[in-house]
């Protein structure tokens, strides 16, 4: 499995959205770790296992990606935050092609 950590270069502010049913969030590019077929990012609030969530993830051509996946763990506390680890579900192959490209971006 390859992953990369965002830089700063790799996306413009506000890089990711998530959101679940009950909450939504902006990430920056220092919160997100991009993997091939999932996805890890550090989040104020917890979200339940198993949870259901969609994301857009923006490029730095500006092109952006959306995603759906599922929790698959958080971990943390609210003093130091949480953890949280999803994996894509239903990705269309132009989606699969682009996050396969940031996941092994030579700006890793």
């Amino acid at each position: 499995m390859s992953a990369r950590k965002a830089s700063n270069n790799s996306f413009p502010q506000p890089n990711i959205t998530v959101q679940a049913r009950e909450a939504r969030l902006t990430l920056s590019e220092d919160a997100v770790v991009i993997h091939r077929n999932g996805i890890e990012f550090r989040s104020p609030s917890p979200f339940a296992t198993w949870t259901e969530m969609t994301l857009a993830l923006r490029a730095r051509d500006n092109g952006v990606v959306n995603c759906s996946g599922v929790v698959i763990s958080c971990s943390g506390n609210k003093h130091t935050g949480y953890h949280v680890s999803m994996v894509f579900t239903s990705l269309s192959k132009q989606a699969q092609a682009r996050l396969s490209l940031l996941a092994q971006s030579s700006l890793a």
